[in-house]
Order: C-alpha cells, then structure tokens, then sequence
C-alpha cells in the first residue's frame, strides 16, 4: 500500500481511468470534479471495470470494493487536495486552462511532489513554467481505455527534476504499466508517430484508395497492430486528434496539416465512440456496429 494520496483532475474518460488504476495500485485517490453527476457516472464506470474484469478471471471479487474504497469522490477542490501528495490532471486539452489549474493546485497544497499532466501533446515545459515549481511537474501521457493500454509516456520538462523524474517511474511501475521516457517535444513520440498514421489513413479514405475496413485490417492483420488507425481515432475521439494535428501543423510542418475529411466529421458532432458515430458507428455500451463511411 502506498503512502501517497494522489489527487486526479477531471471525471471524464481518462479521469477515471486513471484514478481506477491508481487504486488498483495502492494508492489512494481523490477524484475531483466540479460536475458531481460525472463524479457519480465516474465512479460507476470505474466499478464496472473492475466487475468485468472479475468476470474474466484478472481480479479477484473480493478485491473490487477495497480498491473502491480507495477512491474517494471529491466535488470540493480543497478537500482533493488537503492530503494529496501528488497530483494528476486529465481536464481538457487547452494550454491555458491547464497552466492555470496546476499553478492553482500548487499553490493550495505546496507539499505536492508530482504535478502530472496528461497531455498527449502540449507543451510539458510551458505548463511547468507557470507553476511555483516547475521542477515538479511532469508529464504523464496515459493512454484509451487507461485500464487496458499498457503504455504509460513520461515527458520530462526542461525542468523536471530526477526526483520528480524517479517517482513517476514509481509510480507507472506500482500501476502495472510500462514507461517510456522522451523530452518535451511537439508530440512526444506517442502521439507524432501515431498520428502520422491516422492522418494518412484519413488522406487515403478521402482518396478513394480503400474502404475504412479495409485500410484498418491493412494495419492490423500486415502490421500486427491491435486496433487500425482509424478505430483508433475513434476511441481517442475525433475531435483530440483534430486539436493535435493543428497544433503539431503549426509547430512541425505539412505532415501535420489535418485532412478535411477530419474537420467534416468534427464539425458534424462525428467524434467517434464517445458520440456514437465517427469513421465507425458504436452503440451506448461502446460496441462497434461497422463503418460509418464506405
């Protein structure tokens, strides 16, 4: 059991995640969120993942209320923060509204040794230099769905500090996951190489070149990856690699330019899973119902 409280930011999709395999971890968590019915939704999803994954034999069915008991629901910021020891933000991807709420948490609660943030792609430096003390942020890029994905990428600052460093480490270890450590640079590594590949399978799908199947199972089945890029782009949400791919057009060059079939489909309320519709259609439960484009 581990001595840190870490306080999550944020309830949505990757909130909860993260504060599921934190308590899975030993950790107690403290999950923040001004919206007290995405507090609830959260804290139902989060037990439904650990019931399915009693159901398939990958926990133990007396494990599933202590790890619950070690997340604690927190409308209150204060109260998140009181007794935290580290914290880990998964609130929207905007630069600004990230540097103000982590400068904020600092300055409640000082005695933080870890400020994540769980950008997939802004810059770690930027966010840290608005804090008291950017030596202690980090960045900590997890992955959709966060209690399946193995990949955990941490992104260190021209500030971060070993120590900072070194507890990260800890921490994505005590979780289960496997780190990779990259500097801070448009897109990491994660989120450049992947969405090169997205981005051309949209260029493609827009080309005529083959059907959003087709170009998927190309991946899946020459390439052996789990999920083809467009599926993917669908979990991550349509509307996230749009906001990625402008930022890294702007910072890195045309490979980045994002397709206009991407803009069509955001623009439309497309984004994929969460929306029930992007390049595939899904039902409520997240099942995949078949393409949504020819």
């Amino acid at each position: 059991m581990s001595e840190h409280v870490v306080a999550v930011f944020g309830a949505g999709t990757m909130g909860h995640g993260i504060a599921q395999v934190l308590a899975q971890g030993g950790y107690q968590v403290r999950l923040f969120d001004l919206d007290g019915a995405l507090l609830e939704a959260a804290q139902g999803k989060v037990r439904q993942n650990l019931e399915g994954a009693v159901k398939r034999g990958k926990l133990e069915a007396d494990a599933v209320d202590q790890i619950m008991g070690r997340l604690v629901l927190c409308p209150d910021l204060d109260a998140a923060l009181g007794e935290a020891t580290m914290v880990i933000e998964a609130i929207p991807e905007r630069l600004e509204l990230k540097k103000s709420v982590l400068s904020d948490a600092l300055a409640r609660q000082p005695k933080l040794q870890l400020v994540g943030t769980n950008t997939s792609s802004l810059p770690v430096t930027e966010i840290a230099q608005a804090t008291p003390a950017p030596e202690r942020v980090i960045g900590l890029h997890f992955f959709n769905p966060v209690h399946i994905s193995k990949l955990v990428e941490i992104v260190l600052g021209e500030r971060t500090s070993d120590a900072t460093k070194e507890l990260g480490l800890e921490v994505v270890r005590a979780i289960s996951k496997t780190p990779i450590v990259v500097n801070d640079a448009p897109g990491f590594a994660s989120s450049r190489l992947g969405l090169v590949l997205g981005l051309e399978s949209m260029r493609m799908l827009e080309q005529g070149v083959a059907g959003v199947e087709d170009i998927d199972q190309a991946m899946e089945l020459g390439y052996r990856h789990p999920m083809g890029p467009l599926k993917t782009t669908d979990y991550v949400g349509l509307d996230v690699r749009l906001a990625i791919a402008e930022h890294l057009h702007r910072e890195v060059g045309e490979a980045f330019r994002p397709p206009l079939l991407l803009r069509r489909l955001v623009r439309a309320g497309k984004l994929g899973r969460k929306s029930g519709e992007g390049f595939y259609r899904w039902d409520d439960a997240g099942k995949c119902l078949g393409p949504a484009l020819s």
